[in-house]
């Protein structure tokens, strides 16, 4: 992929793809992390001398105008980490929008409202998406992929537009790929990878690519209870996906085959109900009570998770282990995420649930050797699929 180094953009109008895709609470940004994350692209070209109209998406809206979902809260955060203005300007194509574009001076910020407000960005008919991305080429010169989090995604402004025209990666897609092929291509070994979130269904393809080059995989979460149900024990009133038991039955038969130490926890954390307020209490993984439910792995397993982690030279993890939004089942991530600061090697948090853990249990960026802004779309990336972001940003 042709790299920001590669690029001239002095007095030129870059469009900027961005990941932008901040969660909000009453309109108010609570996890700034994935803006942070856009910085030393958006730095890199104003240093340079372009004009920036950047276009991010927010959420799901399903092609619909949502004001829940707008990015006018990002445009005032991203102004404030910058120093500088930003111009958000509450559409995405037309007129309007053209001519503030081709009216950008070296160093100005131009801000799109969210992307997917646009139907054409996630349409599965080609057509659609590349009548918006031949709109959306109007407005720059060049473009400029730094959003990883949606490059997984056959979407306009990720896959359609950069054919349209000279592109070239961001320092973030950039930094993320070179962290993702180390954990892909001859990794320091031991090699470990932690795997928690909620459905099994969302990690299957990852786990069965993983179970082949890893030497321990540890499985907390919700995903952990059709694990747990896969050998015959009870899981109460827990989360489980019956459909897939005996999928996972074959994923434990394959690590066995590979030589892989499949960790499954051996305690948990249990509670009557769903809520903030539950009381929490702690059973063997053989003793789950029909009416409980697992919401954490408990001490004896995160101990012996934060053990194998911290022996280990790459790592990679993705997936809380509990609902560490509620503090009474929040120990297990906080000891895994403790055990990840700890690693003398390489560290990596998958994105997602995972980045977002780590800031709320108050732990620094920095404390990590890479936090991912793409949980998804590293998933995908270590499940070996072609991601068509990348593959457009590689002709």
């Amino acid at each position: 992929m042709t790299s920001l180094v590669d690029l001239d953009v002095a007095g030129k109008r870059v469009f900027l793809r961005c990941d932008l895709n901040v969660p909000l609470k009453e309109a108010k940004i609570t996890d700034d992390g994935r803006i942070r994350a856009s910085l030393p692209t958006i730095n890199a070209l104003l240093e340079k001398g372009a004009g920036i109209v950047i276009a991010a998406h927010l959420g799901r809206p399903k092609g619909e105008v949502k004001p829940e979902l707008s990015l006018a809260p990002v445009a005032v955060r991203l102004a404030e980490l910058l120093g500088k203005p930003v111009q958000f300007i509450p559409t995405i194509t037309g007129a309007d929008v053209t001519a503030k574009a081709q009216a950008l001076a070296p160093g100005e910020i131009l801000l799109l409202e969210n992307i997917r407000f646009a139907s054409a960005e996630t349409s599965k008919d080609e057509s659609e998406r590349l009548a918006l991305a031949t709109e959306l080429a109007k407005l720059a010169d060049i473009y400029v992929g730094d959003g990883f989090g949606a490059v997984h995604r056959k979407h306009a402004s990720v896959f359609d537009l950069p054919k349209l025209m000279p592109h070239a990666a961001g320092t973030l897609v950039s930094a993320e790929v070179e962290v993702l092929k180390k954990l892909t291509v001859d990794p320091v070994r031991p090699y470990g990878v932690v795997l928690g979130g909620s459905k099994v269904s969302d990690k299957i393809g990852v786990i069965a690519n993983l179970l082949g080059k890893v030497d321990v995989m540890a499985i907390g979460g919700g995903m952990l209870f059709t694990f747990l149900a896969a050998q015959g024990k009870e899981i109460g009133t827990s989360l489980v996906e019956l459909d897939l038991i005996d999928t996972v039955k074959g994923l434990i038969k394959q690590a066995e085959d590979s030589g892989v130490k499949l960790l499954i926890p051996t305690d948990i954390v249990i509670a009557p109900t769903f809520s903030a307020d539950a009381t929490p209490t702690l059973v063997s993984s053989d003793a789950i009570p029909k009416n409980q439910m697992g919401l954490d792995i408990g001490p004896e397993s995160a101990a012996a998770f934060a053990a194998v982690i911290k022996g280990c030279k790459t790592v990679f993890w993705n997936g809380p282990m509990g609902v560490f939004e509620f503090p009474n089942f929040a120990a297990g991530t906080k000891v895994i995420a403790q055990a990840l600061t700890e690693v003398s090697g390489m560290s990596v948090v998958g994105g997602g649930d995972s980045a977002a853990a780590v800031r709320v249990l108050g732990f620094k960026d920095s404390q990590f050797g890479y936090i991912s802004t793409g949980g998804g779309a590293s998933l995908e990336y270590l499940e070996g699929k072609e991601l068509p972001g990348l593959t457009a940003l590689d002709l």
